[in-house]
């Protein structure tokens, strides 16, 4: 029988202390370099204010003086973790330039200002100018009036979402799977952060209108602002992101039925300012029904990434997603093996609880594209309820290097899609 967190790993008899889950004060967190902080790395603090790091960002300044670290770019998100500050610095590809080599200095100075602090940890979320969008065709408005279960205010007439694509946003991708507990938001978060440091200008969208988690696991607290009633999407680690999560209270039921549900989604791709985006990641909802539907008619969907566990159960259910998209003419972008192997944290042995390779096999047989494996690691649940995902919080860790390399893949098929259209519309 697989062993699970709280029981020792395979090779606990030759010296393997028992493992904790991340609740316990063992639990083990990657430093910069890929390394198991000390004790001294898990020193609880309290939480710095804003005001403190924007000084310290004021403070460090280029070899000449000429600019400081404020000048280049503006504080997007931090957080606290183990006594390790964690923080992301918005700015453009040709200031990052400048900035990296600043890096070192600005995470000593941090560990200096915030008392408890033992480590810091700077990320650039660095975007290029987007292209300018095109002028999107303007639909006719609907005759009837539709179920529009959120009130936005009585101001101008919402948008239509129906059309090829929200305006001045690039491409639309989905993250999908065919039965829910696959890991499938913490990989679209991941993703859609992950795709923001690579450098394009990402949208997340939380498509689950039953089960929101986008709010918790991209740690945004109140409501959006709504201007002439429209949704204004907050910003966080680099990219926006909105989820009717962040428009109900986190302990209410969505009691909803199919025709709500439909316009919901609606009014999430409609009714929300969401700006010059390279690409919209929507986070759908597990299974193959009207949600799904929906959003493939009301946008144009440029592909999809598929996740799964490796056990056979998890496949037959991947196996229909990828058959829905195929029947919505929605390209399969690949497919993502979720909780591929557990790595013991104490001696790093390797133990496939769900199975190893299910994944790779089922893409190979139907004919799409295998963009990688992601281990089972209690850090990846951790960072999710503490509000930043792993890429952000440990990027030098296991699972946040998977992320990374999954964000480089499907990135680099974005571009492509990107290039295209901008070929087309030439």
């Amino acid at each position: 029988m697989p062993r699970m967190p709280g029981m020792t790993c395979d090779r606990h008899a030759v010296g393997c202390p028992p493992f904790h889950d991340s609740t316990s004060t063992g639990r083990p967190f990657y430093t910069r370099t890929g390394q198991i902080a000390d004790s001294r790395e898990r020193t609880t603090m309290t939480s710095p204010d804003r005001t403190t790091i924007e000084t310290v960002l004021q403070r460090v300044r280029t070899a000449d003086h000429a600019a400081s670290v404020a000048d280049m770019g503006s504080l997007d998100a931090f957080m606290v973790r183990d006594g390790v500050l964690h923080v992301a610095i918005a700015t453009d590809r040709t200031r990052a330039g400048s900035l990296q080599p600043l890096l070192p200095e600005l995470e000593r100075a941090l560990v200096a200002a915030v008392p408890g602090c033992t480590a810091a940890s700077v990320i650039l979320t660095a975007h290029r100018p987007a292209p300018a969008a095109p002028t999107p065709q303007t639909a006719p408005a609907p005759t009837g009036g539709g179920h529009r279960p959120l009130n936005l205010g009585g101001g101008k007439a919402s948008r239509p979402a129906t059309g090829p694509l929200p305006p001045g946003v690039g491409v639309v991708i989905a993250v999908a799977s065919g039965k829910g507990g696959v890991g499938k938001s913490t990989t679209a978060v991941n993703l859609a952060v992950g795709l923001g440091l690579e450098g394009l200008k990402v949208g997340l969208l939380d498509a689950d209108v039953h089960g929101p988690s986008l709010p918790r696991m991209m740690g945004v607290g109140g409501q959006p602002e709504v201007r002439d009633s429209r949704l204004i999407p907050p910003h966080k680690w680099g990219i926006s992101a909105m989820s009717i999560g962040m428009l109900v209270d986190e302990s209410k039921a969505m009691i909803w039925r199919g025709p709500m549900v439909m316009g919901a989604i609606g009014q999430l791709l409609g009714d929300v300012e969401w700006g010059a985006l390279d690409v919209l990641v929507v986070d759908m909802p597990p299974g193959t029904g009207d949600a799904q539907l929906t959003l493939a008619q009301k946008t144009a969907l440029a592909g999809a990434v598929i996740v799964s566990t490796p056990q056979d159960i998890a496949l037959l259910d991947a196996r229909r997603g990828v058959a829905m998209f195929e029947k919505m003419n929605v390209p399969v972008l690949g497919m993502v093996e979720n909780m591929s192997y557990f790595c013991c944290p104490n001696c790093n042995h390797r133990t496939e609880l769900f199975g190893h390779g299910g994944a790779r096999a089922e893409a190979e047989k139907m004919g799409v594209p295998f963009l990688g494996e992601i281990p089972l690691l209690a850090d990846i649940r951790a960072s999710a309820d503490n509000g930043a995902p792993i890429v952000i919080a440990a990027p030098d860790s296991p699972a946040g290097q998977a992320y990374r390399a999954l964000a480089h893949t499907v990135g680099g098929a974005l571009r492509r899609l990107l290039e295209q259209k901008k070929k087309a519309a030439r």
